[in-house]
């Protein structure tokens, strides 16, 4: 049963279907990519960047100003989401796609090659922080993208969820690659990991950007896009556009986002510090931990996404975040049992509230926005709470365990940010199996039309 207008007049039905799968590897391997890139930093940051880069400060400090250059890949991302969300939604999904891909991967690789502290002293730092600006710009622009070309190619009403479910799994499963290769390169190199070992994986992201550029140059441009070019209806300035019509959506997507970015970057961040001075766990045990974690939501993730086709977005994002904040007393008191079967369930448990939301998040938060100004609001929303969820929570995290030498005043910060995830969520409109295809789907204010028949 095919939405109204929403296969290319040009493509059988089998040949809309192969784009469609070709849509979703593309995508998928893609953000596979990229989150390798993002996160490799998130994993090396505490083991490595505060011995190299500050070796002056204390151990806390130091964690503390590495996690401040991993910040600024937050702030620099809503500059890449409105650059490249005024590009998607003007020339196109698959071009802009490339690009973030190009400029991510390029700017992944130099890391590898900063010298440290004792190379070339405070200089080390300042290129580790202009080199991650420029990678947070291309993440900025990357996600969109993504989510786009997989649901703008659905054939259906029925299956957006599921589909744009597998890009999000690119987060995990990019972690996944990057505690495999950390993992290896520190058995490799052993004492010398300092040293050299955990620039290799650094290296490595040059192989895969190259993989990645193959298969997207593979795919076609979206239907929906190349019906607002064959319409003549391309914004003029996206961006601007779409903060003077959806800037309720705008900031309610942002908003609800607190309960999954923050808390994931603590338990995919924050665990390191948290896990080497008070429970006394090993590097390699905590990377296998979140190693199966990341494996994990192979499952977790794409059923969320489908069950919220079946039950609605909002519904099982809210389902999301009201465990994700009870989620955090359970975990920490889980770690505080100092049992290390104990804290290993925990670590390898600690994804599946996120995933809930993260799952249908991606059609959840794209949907809200029409057509032609949908790259640059989604982009905008998603990426406007890196500045207030992802970026700061490992550092408000050390923070809070610095203070009070305690993880529940993270679990409390954990369950602020689900009360705001929730409220905000309330608020937002629910477009589950509706027709997004078209201009006229949408009316003032954001509020969905009735559902169209489908033939």
């Amino acid at each position: 049963m095919a939405a109204v207008g929403s296969r290319p007049q040009n493509l059988t039905d089998a040949e809309h279907s192969a784009q469609l799968r070709r849509a979703v590897v593309a995508s998928t391997v893609g953000t596979v990519i990229e989150a390798y890139d993002f996160l490799l930093y998130v994993l090396v940051a505490p083991l490595v960047f505060a011995k190299l880069y500050f070796p002056g400060s204390d151990p806390l400090i130091g964690t503390l100003q590495a996690f401040g250059i991993y910040a600024v890949g937050f702030v620099s991302r809503p500059v890449g989401a409105a650059l490249f969300g005024h590009y998607g939604d003007r020339i196109g999904r698959k071009v802009t796609l490339i690009a973030t891909l190009l400029m991510t991967g390029l700017s992944t690789f130099a890391v590898g090659f900063v010298p440290g502290y004792d190379a070339i002293g405070i200089w080390g730092a300042l290129i580790l922080t202009a080199v991650r600006f420029i990678q947070g710009m291309g993440i900025g622009g990357e996600w969109s993208g993504a989510t786009l070309i997989a649901m703008e190619w659905a054939k259906t009403n029925k299956y957006r969820g599921f589909i744009t479910s597998w890009p999000q799994w690119g987060g995990p499963a990019g972690l996944f690659l990057a505690n495999i290769l950390v993992l290896i390169f520190s058995a490799i190199s052993g004492d010398q990991f300092l040293a050299w070992g955990w620039r290799v994986p650094f290296w490595l992201s040059i192989i895969m950007v190259g993989i990645g550029l193959w298969i997207r140059l593979g795919i076609l441009e979206t239907p929906v896009f190349q019906r607002i070019l064959d319409q003549q209806e391309i914004a003029r300035a996206p961006v601007l556009e779409v903060l003077r019509r959806h800037p309720k959506e705008i900031v309610l997507t942002a908003l609800c986002r607190m309960a999954e970015q923050g808390p994931f970057y603590i338990y995919a961040a924050f665990i390191f510090t948290y896990g080497s001075t008070v429970l006394h766990s090993s590097r390699n045990f905590l990377l296998t931990a979140l190693m199966i974690a990341t494996g994990l939501s192979v499952i977790t993730i794409p059923l969320s996404g489908y069950i919220s086709d079946r039950i609605g977005r909002k519904r099982m994002y809210l389902i999301g975040t009201v465990t994700m904040g009870l989620f955090g007393f359970v975990y920490f008191t889980m770690l505080n049992t100092l049992i290390p079967e104990v804290i290993f369930f925990a670590i390898v448990i600690s994804f599946i509230p996120h995933d809930m939301m993260y799952g249908p998040q991606a059609a959840l938060i794209a949907e809200c926005f029409s057509p032609r100004l949908r790259y640059s609001g989604s982009a905008l929303g998603f990426h406007l709470s890196s500045v207030i969820a992802g970026g700061p929570a490992p550092i408000i995290a050390t923070a809070l365990f610095a203070a009070t030498g305690s993880g529940y005043p993270v679990a409390i910060y954990i369950a602020v940010c689900a009360v705001v995830s929730a409220g905000s969520t309330l608020f937002l409109p629910d477009y589950t199996n509706r027709d997004i295809s078209q201009e006229d789907s949408y009316v003032a204010g954001g509020a969905p039309q009735p559902a169209r028949a489908e033939v």
